[in-house]
């Protein structure tokens, strides 16, 4: 559509000023560009303050190898425990004596083989977890990746290593189906 005719003495609207396009750019991208900070807030993420050096320094800790074998071996101790006196508990050959089959155990027997059972898978267990989880931590570290092959090594390495004390096939046996175990594990968590 074309601009109405103007009536004789009036004078015809003067067009916009071209826009400046070097000027534009120079906000854009040139000298006169403000650096912005990055902001995941503005990008629709969850924005989160940035961590001081105790923090860091916290997480360091946290993901050492000594950190991470030490939080197995506690947690393998307390899991031991705790299945060492559930066993225990139940098992039906506590305080059994072939001379007298009908006897019954007294509460005083059944307690204290719940308590060296379970002082005895705690024991185990912890040394298992410990062993599992620090060959783990190698593993990653030596890799440089964190992938289910971690676990299926260093299963292979704790479970080789547990077994080789019985001999060589068990050795292998023991490598064998820890890693398997640790592999349908590690399956099953991711």
């Amino acid at each position: 559509a074309a601009p109405p005719p103007s009536a004789p003495g009036e004078r015809a609207p003067s067009p916009p000023p071209p826009l400046q396009y070097s000027l534009l750019l120079q906000h854009l991208v040139g000298d006169k560009r403000q650096p912005r900070v990055w902001d995941p807030a503005a990008l629709g993420g969850i924005p989160c303050p940035p961590k001081s050096e105790e923090q860091k320094m916290v997480e360091r800790v946290m993901e050492s190898c000594p950190f991470k074998a030490a939080l197995a071996c506690v947690g393998g101790f307390v899991l031991g425990g705790a299945f060492g006196i559930f066993t225990a508990g139940i098992d039906t050959n506590v305080g059994f004596d072939p001379k007298d089959p009908y006897r019954t155990p007294t509460a005083k027997e059944v307690l204290k083989d719940m308590g060296q059972r379970g002082i005895s898978y705690a024991k185990n267990f912890a040394i298992v977890g410990a062993m599992f989880s620090c060959t783990e931590c190698v593993v990653e570290s030596y890799r440089g990746k964190s992938d289910w092959k971690n676990s299926v090594i260093s299963g292979c390495i704790t479970g080789g290593a547990i077994g080789f004390r019985a001999g060589l096939k068990a050795g292998v046996i023991g490598c064998g189906g820890f890693a398997a175990f640790s592999a349908a594990v590690d399956y099953y968590l991711r």
